[in-house]
């Protein structure tokens, strides 16, 4: 996991506003600190996820935590929560028209400050 002061170091290069304030919540509060670690890193070493892959990464009660985008190639045969850093349009109508719970990570830190129930995914 990275320091606060690397992690302060990666945000200064940042010009995304809202990726910006994502990575500020997320490292004032140590349970979201891993989140804030790989969102300042570089941007090839994000996960962009496709709907189909997330159907084989579900796990039943937990909120999935996407530090990339999510793509919209897939059905998706599964109700679940996830929070990723943005999401294509298609994607987004995919996941509303099945009845998943679709939010922004910024959004769920500001919910669930206490990190409670969530999976974070990695490569």
């Amino acid at each position: 996991m990275k320091s606060k002061t690397l992690i302060e170091k990666h945000l200064q290069k940042k010009t995304n506003s809202e990726l910006v304030e994502t990575i500020i919540l997320a490292k004032k509060n140590p349970e979201w600190q891993r989140v804030a670690g790989i969102l300042s890193g570089p941007r090839r070493k994000r996960l962009d996820l496709n709907i189909k892959d997330l159907d084989t990464r579900t796990v039943e009660g937990k909120t999935l935590i996407v530090p990339g985008k999510i793509l919209s190639l897939g059905e998706i045969h599964k109700k679940f929560k996830i929070a990723a850093l943005s999401f294509s349009e298609k994607a987004h109508e995919k996941l509303l028209n099945a009845k998943c719970d679709a939010t922004t990570i910024l959004e769920e830190i500001k919910k669930n400050p206490k990190a409670k129930d969530i999976e974070v995914l990695t490569q």
